[in-house]
């Protein structure tokens, strides 16, 4: 329970300036950009989240970097270099955990092990999702305005472009956290799913996150009960109850939510 509490505590309010930037799809791909690293650390340690961590962070910063250098050198799109560079991460990344261990191994990498989190994970959990706050809390501004105005961030001579690098290396340590957890294939879901969901409940930057951040919890604490009366893999039943919580909000969220909206329109055709 502690684990995904943790993971929940920093993914969620990295996700909400995800959304805000409209980049959901890159912390998707991000999160795909993790395995190479992390099976190179599986190859040269077995089981050691300290050295599969090391490993991912090098590898998805890696991408990240690559694609926006692709980015700024060429014509192409930002979600367009990432999508290719996540591809070329994923298969590389399952290629060397199938032919350097077992089925199974490549089931836990790409699908966590919550159920099995030790100390050592849940300390570095932990130990993220503290880092994660206290860098949001000091650069808060600077991120917010960054995400809705980049350009007037430059005008001013705020350094966007090492907000933007700071924001990054946020995303891929969250998601290193949530690797620990949910694998690579998972970690992303606790990132994105309250943070889009929280859109129907707040408007604000700071109440996005903080809606957000109770979502993911909340979806944790559900797909744990889940995953126990039900027998279900742990990583899969909490997406599936964080899935839930946005399909709920989609459709009777406060905000824009589709009944919500029904009903004004309603009420101005009688009016």
């Amino acid at each position: 329970m502690g684990a995904t509490f943790a993971v929940g505590l920093g993914s969620a309010p990295v996700g909400t300036l995800l959304v805000l930037r409209r980049m959901s799809l890159v912390g998707d791909a991000m999160a795909h950009a993790l395995l190479p690293g992390a099976a190179m650390g599986f190859m040269r340690a077995g089981f050691s989240w300290w050295a599969m961590s090391l490993g991912g962070f090098a590898a998805a910063l890696s991408a990240a970097l690559t694609a926006g250098w692709a980015t700024r050198k060429t014509a192409q799109r930002e979600d367009a270099s990432f999508a290719a560079f996540y591809l070329i991460a994923l298969a590389l990344g399952v290629l060397l955990v199938s032919t350097h261990g077992s089925w199974v191994d490549l089931m836990r990498v790409l699908f966590g092990t919550i159920l099995a989190v030790d100390d050592a994970a849940l300390l570095l959990m932990a130990g993220m999702a503290s880092v994660t706050l206290v860098v949001l809390a000091a650069v808060y501004w600077p991120l917010v305005v960054e995400c809705l105005d980049p350009g007037f961030l430059r005008s001013v001579g705020g350094r966007g472009s090492w907000v933007h690098m700071l924001f990054l290396m946020l995303v891929v340590a969250n998601l290193l956290a949530g690797f620990q957890a949910l694998g690579t294939l998972m970690a992303v879901g606790l990132m994105m799913l309250p943070a889009t969901a929280a859109r129907f409940w707040a408007a604000e930057a700071w109440s996005l996150a903080l809606a957000a951040t109770v979502i993911a919890m909340v979806s944790g604490y559900v797909g744990l009960l889940l995953s126990f009366h039900a027998h279900w893999p742990s990583g899969p039943a909490i997406v599936l109850a964080a899935g839930a919580i946005y399909l709920l909000s989609l459709l009777a969220g406060p905000r824009e939510g589709l009944l919500w909206r029904q009903c004004r329109r309603a009420h101005h055709r009688v009016a």
